[in-house]
């Protein structure tokens, strides 16, 4: 039995939690939280990376980061539908 923690599911569950969220300023604190936790991880991704990768991978880092700043200032019925369409797509990819 393989007890590990797929991240997919991790994912899956934190925007179920965005969806789940009635109260609407939690529900835009649980977005912007996940912003700044996407940028920390491309932060520390880069970080990682030689100069010749960072040239080879600068345009996928900053496609990223352009898409987590169109989801700034989303409000919590935004964050309701991107979360979901999230979901959606983990699940499709599932199969």
């Amino acid at each position: 039995m393989n007890d590990s923690i797929k991240t997919d599911d991790v994912i899956f569950n934190f925007f179920k939690q965005i969806c789940d969220e009635k109260d609407d300023v939690k529900c835009v604190a649980l977005g912007n939280n996940w912003i700044n936790a996407m940028e920390i991880n491309l932060q520390n991704l880069e970080s990682k990376l030689d100069e010749k990768d960072k040239i080879k991978y600068r345009e996928n880092i900053q496609s990223n980061l352009d898409h987590l700043k169109s989801l700034k200032g989303k409000n919590s019925s935004e964050w309701r539908e991107y979360a979901t369409k999230c979901m959606v797509e983990i699940m499709d990819n599932k199969k």
